[in-house]
């Protein structure tokens, strides 16, 4: 991984003004650190003052051939920019400290801020995918991890950020506060914890490259029980781009069948050296891991995040190995007193069972058995002399005998045919034509059939039709009178 830091030797970085090196300044009037306008005075441009190792001095006399010694190549802008382009490709990623200033926020979510330190300065690029990992304050200091990029559209270079971390034991301070809290917040850090399984499958280790802490564990493990199954997942565990290859590692093991603890293992350090411990993520990624997890970082003064969530915490990589292997001479000397005991209650049973069997005469047993099967018979026939097959089915016959079964059949029918009888004689009743036989008639207009019921529903000359018991008549109104009250 390099480290560098980027050196401009102007000695004047704020000369080009503070608003230079945001993403929107690609006006005309940019006066950004790129600006090569005629009064720039930057190191490469060429004017007298310019002290690089090439530079030769406008006023001497020789032509511009003799001064070169070649033809300048000529390429266009397109051609510039991408060479500019590989170039920066070519650095890969770089490990960059400064000083945040201006942070801001774009209008899809990307941010940027200018990192500077005393002489320099540059614009870094956050996109918002990886803003997690980013933590961005104006005025703290802060290692910038990330990949060098030429916008063509701006014209300028800047810092693509993977990770940002602050640099200071202050700064770092505050992160893990503030982690600490979201963390407590979606009740992480109260969350039960899981049992530690007493004789494990296999034990899964995220470790670093470094032999020590690995050695450590293995002399544990060869101690107490040599040969025990061992998963080993060697990463980067402090720097840049440790956060998410610890993730990884917590991941890939929790996904194996066969790992059913894991130990999160680290020697001591700074707190800067311990941070990707107190990250958020690698919190969030113990807490959701189906595999008890044991926190052993640095040594037993060093307490980071994860130390807060982890299923169990131990002060060493040492005292984690011997948490979570088990010892073989303590397990044998259990396995032993269990079947030493289990061998002494079955054989005191048995003792007892064949004391128990000694003490038994057979043959009495035997006549006494007999004696028991012949009263329990005697009381049988007893009881089945009581309660005769015989007397049951003649009960039942008389039973049967006493039964008409003719009577209530006969008068059910009986019943039914007054019944319809009645309500024939009802619809009978209520049939009009019973009524139209009783001298009645239905009075109808002819023209639309409309019932008649009032005098006052037709007028004089109108044509009507009767319906009698024989059939229908016609008529035609000659005369209209209404019936008084009283001859209703």
């Amino acid at each position: 991984m390099a480290a560098v830091t980027l050196f401009d030797p102007t000695p004047e970085p704020d000369s080009t003004g503070p608003d230079s090196t945001g993403p929107d300044s690609t006006g005309p009037d940019s006066t950004g650190p790129d600006s090569t306008g005629p009064d720039s005075t930057a190191p490469d441009s060429g004017g007298p003052d310019s002290g690089g190792p090439d530079s030769v001095g406008l006023d001497s006399g020789a032509p511009v051939r003799e001064r070169l010694g070649h033809e300048p190549r000529r390429v266009s802008l397109v051609r510039l920019s991408a060479l500019i382009a590989q170039a920066t490709g070519a650095m890969g990623r770089l490990a960059v400290e400064g000083e945040v200033h201006k942070p801001q926020t774009g209008k899809t979510g990307r941010q940027w801020f200018t990192l500077r330190d005393r002489v320099s300065q540059i614009s870094v690029s956050v996109p918002s995918a990886r803003q997690s990992r980013c933590r961005i304050v104006a005025g703290e200091r802060v290692s910038v991890t990330g990949r060098l990029e030429w916008v063509n559209d701006w014209g300028q270079l800047q810092l693509v950020a993977e990770e940002v971390v602050p640099v200071g034991e202050g700064a770092i301070a505050a992160m893990i506060v503030e982690a600490r809290r979201r963390l407590a917040a979606d009740g992480l850090l109260a969350r039960p914890r899981k049992p530690m399984p007493v004789l494990p499958l296999t034990i899964g280790v995220v470790c670093g490259h470094e032999a020590a802490v690995r050695a450590d564990i293995e002399s544990v493990v060869a101690a107490r029980f040599g040969g025990y199954p061992m998963t080993f997942w060697e990463t980067t565990v402090s720097g840049p781009g440790a956060v998410d290859n610890i993730v990884t590692a917590l991941r890939e093991l929790d996904a194996d069948p066969h790992v059913e603890v894991i130990i999160l293992a680290r020697g001591g350090g700074d707190a800067t050296a311990l941070l990707p411990f107190s990250d958020e993520a690698v919190c969030r990624a113990v807490c959701a891991s189906r595999t008890p997890v044991v926190a052993a970082i640095g040594h037993d003064g060093d307490k980071p995040l994860v130390d807060e969530v982890a299923d169990l915490r131990c002060g060493t990589p040492s005292l984690a190995a011997g948490a979570v292997v088990p010892d073989r001479a303590t397990l044998q000397a259990r396995l032993d007193g269990a079947l030493t005991s289990v061998a002494s209650g079955a054989g005191g049973r048995v003792g007892a069972a064949t004391s128990a069997l000694a003490g038994i005469d057979r043959h009495r047993s035997a006549i006494a058995g007999l004696d028991r099967a012949a009263t329990r018979l005697a009381r049988a026939q007893a009881a089945r002399a009581l309660v005769s097959p015989e007397v049951a089915l003649e009960r039942g016959a008389t039973r049967l005998a006493r039964i008409d079964w003719r009577s209530p059949s006969a008068t059910r029918l009986i019943a039914a045919q007054r019944a319809l009888a009645a309500g024939r004689a009802q619809a009978d009743a209520l049939s009009p034509g019973r009524v139209l036989e009783r001298g009645y008639a239905v009075v109808r207009r002819a023209g639309d059939g409309t019932v008649v019921r009032q005098p006052a529903q037709v007028s004089a000359g109108e044509a009507l039709e009767l319906s009698v018991a024989g059939g229908r008549l016609n008529a035609i109104v000659s005369q209209q009178e209404g019936l008084e009250p009283d001859d209703h």
